[in-house]
């Protein structure tokens, strides 16, 4: 009996790592749910197709030896990190500037205003400029690499990665844009954005300054 490509051992650890990695905290989930609860389910889930589509794109890259190329031109990476560090401190300014306004919302009023195509945009130019999702998606596909140095693991690992990327954000934009979540966030509207703020804000003068 042959085991499943998508069921070894090497391909389960691969998954494991990146279902942790993908639904912990960070930018993009943050983002997701901030929008989730307050521009409703549509924009969210939006707004996370782009995020995918990002994904998908390093992971794409990754697997067709993304590290040999970044080893010849290391000032690659050097630029998506200072792009990246400056778009995540927009978005904290962003932030910031929302939870200074002071003018109410109700719970059951979402702000749509945001065309679709400008918020998948953003989720994609969100994760085309995070580090981490480079470096995460080199490091699961070396996983999927077989003891001999071979690749074929790799379709699995990606396709079943994707598949938990998917789900998680898109997860996140279906839970946080119920109408329970949505009164939290119109309780705590300003705490939050100040938090978004803060945490972006901090996310990006770390991505600036770090050396590796």
């Amino acid at each position: 009996m042959i085991a499943s490509p998508f069921l070894t051992a090497d391909v389960l650890i691969a998954y494991s790592a990146y279902f942790v990695g993908t639904a912990s905290p960070g930018p993009s989930n943050l983002a997701i749910m901030s929008l989730a609860m307050s521009a409703g389910r549509r924009s969210a889930l939006t707004f996370a197709l782009g995020v995918v589509s990002g994904s998908f794109f390093w992971a794409l890259l990754a697997s067709l030896g993304l590290s040999a190329m970044l080893a010849t031109y290391s000032e690659c990476l050097v630029a998506i990190k200072v792009a990246g560090g400056l778009y995540l401190l927009w978005l904290g300014f962003k932030s910031a500037r929302s939870a200074f306004r002071t003018e109410p919302l109700r719970a059951g009023t979402a702000r749509q205003d945001e065309p679709l195509e400008r918020l998948y945009l953003r989720g994609l130019l969100l994760h085309l400029t995070n580090p981490k999702a480079i470096l995460v998606w080199l490091s699961i596909v070396s996983l999927a690499m077989s003891p001999a140095g071979g690749t074929s693991h790799t379709a699995p690992v990606v396709l079943g990665c994707m598949c938990i990327g998917v789900s998680v954000f898109s997860g996140y934009a279906v839970l946080f844009s119920t109408a329970s979540a949505r009164r939290v966030y119109v309780a705590i509207r300003r705490w939050l954005d100040g938090s978004l703020a803060l945490m972006f804000g901090i996310a990006g003068i770390k991505m600036l300054t770090s050396k590796s």
